[in-house]
């Protein structure tokens, strides 16, 4: 009897099982035509969906977590590039300006230098050679212009290619300079390519001067032009004096001494300019006066 009691159960339950599936397709379909047709299932769909919107705020919390994390760290990476582009760009900014105040302490110095020299001219005078005396101890030349022509003592002589010699001696009607080629004549010069000062010497050689006591750490080469500096004020600065031809050591091996060759032509010049400095004349124009003639004036 048990065993037919058990087996009647079990075929009711087998029997049950697809009438309830069509009971509940039957309830869908209904609720499904009285949705679309009525629309009153769609408050209770967002009543739901306000219901359960905590439950997707805390679901999707470690997602967005993360997200801000991987976002800060972003904009803290992009930060520290930014920063070092920054500090690079500071940097070549600083130096720029750096050049700059270089720049506008070496314009001030020039404008300081124009400043000093305003209101003041190169006064020359053409004479001509009428002697000269190349013996190494002497190294003279005579010229055929005296004091009667304003010409004085100290006065700088130059040619076409540079400088020449100094005045010593006046006369009346004759002046006696010595050249730069004299073992007593010494100029202050300057390094054109450095701006290193120095003093060329003469030494009695008609093609030679020797510049003497360059330090070891002094920038000069084979090349390097050599123009009168104007310190001491007796040559007027920029002048052409000589090329070096060769560098070599003194006996100490301390210092360094440069073989110049002259830029004149010592031995070749029959007309050379006397040079000085002085104020400016309203009404002189810049050329050059003859012999026996008022002295012309070359603005700077």
């Amino acid at each position: 009897m048990s065993l037919s009691s058990s087996s009647t159960l079990r075929f009711a339950d087998g029997s049950a099982s697809p009438l309830r599936l069509l009971a509940y397709l039957a309830i869908a379909l209904m609720l499904m035509t009285a949705d679309t047709r009525g629309g009153w299932l769609r408050q209770i769909r967002q009543t739901a969906a306000m219901a359960v919107d905590p439950l997707y705020w805390l679901a999707s919390t470690p997602a967005r977590v993360f997200g801000f994390a991987q976002q800060a760290l972003r904009s803290h990476d992009g930060l520290l590039a930014e920063n070092a582009q920054l500090h690079r760009q500071l940097l070549v900014a600083t130096a720029r300006e750096h050049r700059l105040q270089a720049v506008i302490d070496e314009n001030q110095r020039l404008r300081a230098l124009l400043g000093g020299t305003h209101g003041m001219q190169l006064g020359v005078r053409l004479a001509s050679i009428i002697d000269v005396d190349l013996d190494p101890s002497r190294q003279r030349i005579e010229l055929a212009v005296g004091s009667r022509e304003g010409v004085q003592a100290g006065q700088a002589l130059i040619d076409s290619d540079g400088l020449l010699g100094q005045v010593i001696e006046v006369t009346p009607l004759h002046a006696s300079a010595l050249l730069v080629t004299n073992p007593d004549h010494a100029v202050p010069v300057q390094v054109v390519r450095t701006g290193l000062r120095l003093i060329a010497y003469g030494t009695g050689e008609r093609d030679r001067l020797e510049v003497r006591d360059i330090p070891q750490s002094g920038d000069i080469q084979v090349g390097d032009k050599l123009v009168t500096s104007g310190i001491g004020g007796h040559f007027p600065a920029g002048f052409p004096v000589g090329s070096v031809r060769a560098v070599r050591q003194d006996e100490s091996r301390l210092f360094a001494i440069a073989d110049l060759t002259p830029a004149a032509a010592v031995d070749r010049s029959n007309e050379v300019l006397l040079v000085w400095v002085q104020p400016i004349e309203p009404g002189i124009g810049p050329s050059v006066a003859p012999e026996g003639d008022m002295p012309a004036v070359v603005e700077p």
